[in-house]
């Protein structure tokens, strides 16, 4: 398993090139600390007063998502890759890769607010948001898989 994950890592951030990397790097900004799906959230819940219940429902589990990813990752601790010939294309706020806030927030997200909006438009721009992750270098692939399980989890109690 871990050769598999390192093999697709390598494939997938050695595909890495200006200018698509600049972009793809802005639009990860996006996703710290699950801005963007809390502000969709936020702007959701102003917008829309007959389901302002259900798009705030959806920020507390994208909020409560977040908080459970970090607790997760403090107990399992895997580092970042960090390979020499590949190094990472951003900064990262802490070296702890396991499981992507990136994806298990965008998946959540994804899933609290489905109901509320198109879920195909949602479901990929959550999976954009993940796979920036490991083509920006700083998640394994199974970092972004294991954070998209974890938010499809916690997005369904939103529903």
């Amino acid at each position: 398993m871990a050769r598999a994950d390192l093999r697709l890592y390598r494939l997938v951030r050695s595909a890495a090139r200006p200018p698509v990397s600049d972009a793809v790097g802005r639009f990860s900004r996006l996703g710290e600390h699950a801005a963007l799906w809390f502000a969709l959230g936020a702007v959701g819940a102003l917008a829309d007063r007959p389901r302002r219940a259900r798009w705030k429902r959806g920020v507390v589990v994208v909020g409560a998502t977040y908080a459970t990813n970090t607790a997760i990752k403090a107990v399992f601790r895997r580092r970042r890759p960090a390979l020499a010939d590949l190094p990472a294309l951003v900064a990262t706020p802490t070296g702890l890769s396991f499981p992507s806030a990136h994806a298990s927030t965008s998946f959540a997200a994804a899933r609290a607010y489905g109901r509320l909006l198109p879920a195909g438009p949602l479901y990929a721009t959550a999976a954009a948001m993940a796979c920036s992750r490991v083509y920006l270098g700083v998640h394994y692939p199974s970092d972004v898989a294991g954070g998209a399980l974890l938010g499809l989890a916690m997005g369904s109690a939103a529903r």
